[in-house]
């Protein structure tokens, strides 16, 4: 599946992030973008981690200018890990500020795409905040 299923700004990043997409990735974004329940089953280091998040980011995106994002939480991605969960957040920031730049240079409407990291060890504070101001992606683990 190439890139041009996804928003022209979405593709645009992900086509200046990489040489192309991954086999994991062509086989798993057209069931994804289905609304379909997938399982990616691939090594280490083929872009599993984008695979589920790049079809969840450019669904926000579509919705954002479309509607504007509601206040709630749309992604729910559970980490077997904290120190993955972490990495995963790390790893949302850069796509997430490289789409807004491309939405930027169509001349599009900014979506702001909102996201936090969750595990048993986020103070009660940070948790009192989660629920006034949700991110539209929340990366958890189990334990929490």
């Amino acid at each position: 599946m190439p890139t041009s299923s996804f928003h022209p700004a979405v593709a645009r990043w992900f086509d200046g992030a990489f040489p192309g997409p991954t086999a994991a990735q062509v086989a798993a974004w057209p069931a994804i973008m289905a609304g379909c329940n997938t399982l990616v089953a691939a090594p280490t280091g083929s872009g599993k981690t984008l695979t589920a998040f790049l079809a969840a980011i450019d669904a926000l995106v579509r919705e954002g200018l479309a509607h504007g994002l509601p206040a709630a939480t749309q992604v729910l991605y559970v980490s077997p890990l904290k120190a993955l969960s972490n990495d995963i957040h790390l790893n949302l920031e850069a796509p997430l500020a490289g789409i807004r730049e491309e939405l930027a240079r169509f001349g599009l409407p900014d979506v702001d795409i909102r996201t936090a990291v969750r595990t048993g060890d986020t103070p009660q504070s940070e948790r009192a905040a989660l629920r006034k101001h949700p991110p539209h992606i929340l990366v958890t683990t189990p334990e929490s």
